[in-house]
């Protein structure tokens, strides 16, 4: 990466040009881990419950207790990662040094050997949560340590919610059609798929890593602080920071709401095919399909759509069209006439590609928002800001275990029938639909607040950058 030229002068340094490889390289990170975390998303509920035996509600609080640990444990690597700085990179050594166990806990998460064990579950999902924590938080500051040009972040966001979305579609459309390659003698709802899921999930786990492996070789930090400068970074300043950002507070918020919004959806998907439109594993690899495939079109075009409506601009567009796809989702499935499969997909379609521009964009606010606490403190503590986002986006999955395994023990979800009730029906489809909508709303409402523009992000971090050399 060089240096941005302005044809007379070099400007302050921090302002890099990423070339496309690099972007790519930065991209894969966020690939590998949705190998991961978009497999949990959508089908860990479902495994607990439908494969490995446990009570809707149990699974539930489980979820919830692993996300108070997260609470704790998710400040700590923050601190620890801008306090440290390893040989191989201030943060992509953690690529690597928690890629590795990463690896290890997803695949047994879904090892059936201690079938029905609460413990054994506990026990893996907390080291999985803890492990990617790890590589999740250092992931997430490098981004900020690759350039401080919002044009260049605004690309490497693109690549990477592109790539990331790979990783969805990977998992939404792959594992049901994975799962039946490994056991296709088994059912068509995945509901007793045993040793499948376990090689399923040993095959994604290793491409992550691989992933992971090609993400620290291809990215290098450029704009971090001086050891001398971060060297008294302790847990309280992840408060500090969250009292005087408030750019941070407002996208911290912004991030539970959205994260809930998905996390709900996808961990109703299964449950909504196989029992609201007793769909076979085809059909529910298409709806999960399609949960990604609205990024291949419109990631690419973010850059342009930003640079003609602007930030809240788009950010409204495309939480307008999510909300229209959910009412949509609604409709096909309580009409009788409009119960078609193609209409559902038809929804999802729409659903998807607001979700996925206004969630993926969101991640380029992360440097600003950094940038903003450099220029109001003088420190660029990257990882206290990404443990503090990390915190509300768990919080945000948290609710995506919960209230799915609340909502399903309410309207008294029956695993072993194959025929659920109307209330039952009803309760999966309002964690289709109707929750993920009002979080939507809500979402629309948070982010309208935010008031870093580009123009404002340039000139706080041509400030900094003059600080720095005045020095």
């Amino acid at each position: 990466m060089e240096p941005v030229n302005n044809g007379n002068n070099l400007e302050s340094k921090g302002f890099y040009k990423v070339s496309m490889l690099k972007c790519i390289g930065f991209g894969s990170g966020d690939l590998a881990q949705n190998l991961i975390y978009q497999t949990i998303s959508m089908y860990l509920l479902f495994f607990y419950t439908n494969v490995y035996g446990l009570d809707p509600a149990v699974a539930a609080v489980m979820f919830l207790i692993v996300r108070i640990i997260d609470v704790i444990w998710d400040p700590l690597v923050g601190t620890f990662v801008d306090k440290h700085d390893p040989k191989s990179g201030k943060y992509r050594s953690y690529l690597i040094l928690g890629g590795i166990p990463l690896t290890g806990f997803a695949i047994l998460c879904f090892w059936n050997g201690f079938s029905g064990s609460l413990l054994y579950a506990y026990i893996t999902y907390v080291g999985l949560s803890m492990c990617y924590t790890l590589v999740n938080v250092p992931y997430g500051a490098l981004n900020a340590s690759l350039t401080r040009d919002t044009a260049e972040i605004t690309k490497l966001t693109s690549v990477r919610m592109f790539m990331a979305n790979v990783g969805g579609l990977a998992v939404g459309m792959g594992i049901p059609i994975v799962l039946k390659l490994f056991d296709p003698s088994e059912t068509e709802d995945m509901s007793t798929h045993d040793s499948a899921w376990l090689a399923t999930m040993t095959i994604y786990g290793l491409i992550g890593l691989a992933l992971l492996f090609f993400c620290f070789f291809q990215c290098k930090e450029k704009v971090v602080m001086d050891k001398s400068e971060t060297e008294n970074v302790k847990v309280s300043d992840l408060w500090m920071e969250f009292v005087h950002n408030r750019p941070l507070r407002i996208l911290a918020f912004f991030f539970i709401t959205a994260f809930a919004m998905m996390a709900i959806g996808n961990a109703a998907g299964a449950y909504y095919i196989n029992y609201n439109m007793h769909g076979n594993a085809g059909e529910l690899s298409i709806f999960m399909g399609l949960g990604s495939i609205p990024a291949f079109i419109f990631m690419p075009l973010i850059p342009s759509i930003k640079k003609k409506v602007g930030k809240r601009g788009m950010f409204n567009i495309f939480l307008v069209t999510a909300i229209v796809g959910m009412t949509l989702l609604y409709i096909v499935s309580v009409v009788p006439f409009l119960k078609h499969m193609w209409l559902v997909y038809i929804a999802q379609f729409v659903k998807s590609t607001g979700v996925i521009v206004a969630t993926g964009y969101m991640w380029a606010l992360v440097p600003e928002v950094i940038s903003y606490g450099e220029y109001t403190h003088g420190r660029r503590i990257s990882g206290i800001v990404n443990a503090l986002t990390g915190i509300f986006y768990k919080a945000g999955m948290a609710l995506g275990g919960v209230v799915p395994g609340l909502v399903l023990a309410f309207v008294g979800f029956n695993s072993e029938a194959a025929e659920q009730t109307v209330l039952a029906q009803q309760g999966i489809l309002w964690l289709v639909a109707i929750i993920p909508a009002i979080l939507l709303i809500l979402a629309m409402f948070i982010i309208s607040r935010y008031e870093l523009d580009d123009q404002r992000i340039d000139e706080i971090n041509r400030e900094i950058e003059a600080r720095h050399n005045n020095a």
